[in-house]
């Protein structure tokens, strides 16, 4: 699920946190307020974000963390992601150019 790069970018912001406010989010991420709801949403609905409502004087505010399994996800992700790049490199300084295989 963390192919979008939008979920990734959010995740990835999230794991350098501890329950960031909503404007800072959206400002790190240029996205608009609907936009990011609707990824917040989804990364929700998988577990892979917490969100907490409230207000700072008279002003509604929305927090947002990334979960113990949004963690892992993340952990997971770029694992896959490094062992596609080691598989490729190694596949790449193999090759003799101008060989067919």
């Amino acid at each position: 699920m963390l192919l979008d790069p939008t979920r990734l970018h959010i995740v990835s912001l999230l794991a350098g946190t501890q329950w960031a406010e909503f404007g800072f989010v959206r400002t790190e991420l240029g996205l608009s307020d609907s936009a990011l709801s609707k990824q917040l949403t989804n990364l929700q609905k998988l577990g892979y974000v917490e969100l907490e409502k409230g207000y700072v004087g008279k002003r509604p505010r929305t927090w947002v963390n990334l979960s113990g399994a949004g963690r892992a996800a993340l952990a997971a992700h770029v694992t896959a992601l490094q062992d596609i790049v080691a598989t490729a490199g190694a596949a790449g300084a193999q090759h003799e150019p101008g060989k067919l295989q």
